[in-house]
């Protein structure tokens, strides 16, 4: 598995774009995020085409569905050579997640609460408890359901760390440099912070991917890590 912390989200609405933006970062990225809007665009060929170019795809999809149907998808996405997929860290869906991986060497990380959620929104939900202790709840069960990792806010990262245990992966969105736009995040650090606090990987999304430059926008994300 790469060294390279930085994952970056390829959120597009077509293959094109999306292969703009990796063609202009060139030798700069070696890891891309495809989620749901660029799936349904372009789907597993542009997976695939992206790991033929010798990159790492960390497959978004955050499954949650009847038990079958997540093992069935699973069994599939596994043969993309994705590096990463996520799922809802929900009992059913992990453990048909896990079964439908069988000896793949894709790494599974359990979803936990989403970062644009606060909690009002976790209480919305029905749930009588604040988003921290929900997503520890949530981790918990992740790694007793033989979950890889973890996708969850940096503002938890310490917390889930503590939790997860120092072999698991932990992936952060909501990430963004000081100054940087916040856009539909509600719950956010910088990178120095999520690394200090125990990311593994960061998602990063339109501070590079909107950037008049990104090559010089990921740049100056990987000199604020070095100098942090």
């Amino acid at each position: 598995m790469t060294a390279d912390p930085l994952i970056i989200a390829l959120d597009f609405e077509s293959a094109a774009e999306a292969g703009k933006l990796v063609s202009a970062l060139g030798d700069s990225a070696g890891f891309y995020k495809v989620g749901m809007e660029l799936f349904a665009a372009a789907g597993m060929d542009y997976v695939r085409s992206l790991v033929d170019e010798g990159k790492q795809v960390f497959l978004d999809m955050k499954y949650y569905d009847i038990g079958e149907t997540v093992r069935r998808a699973v069994a599939v996405a596994a043969k993309s050579g994705a590096t990463f997929l996520t799922v809802h860290a929900v009992g059913q869906v992990m453990r048909a997640a896990v079964e439908g991986r069988g000896d793949s060497p894709m790494k599974l990380l359990a979803v936990t609460v989403l970062t644009s959620f606060d909690d009002g929104d976790v209480r919305a939900m029905g749930h009588e408890c604040s988003v921290s202790e929900l997503v520890a709840r949530r981790v918990r069960q992740a790694m007793d359901e033989g979950m890889d990792g973890i996708v969850g806010s940096p503002l938890e990262a310490k917390a889930i760390r503590e939790i997860a245990g120092p072999g698991a992966i932990l992936v952060t969105p909501g990430v963004r440099s000081a100054g940087a736009a916040k856009g539909d995040q509600k719950r956010v650090a910088t990178p120095v912070q999520a690394i200090r606090d125990g990311a593994s990987h960061l998602v990063i999304g339109r501070q590079v991917t909107r950037a008049a430059d990104p090559p010089a926008a990921l740049r100056a994300i990987r000199e604020e890590l070095a100098a942090g």
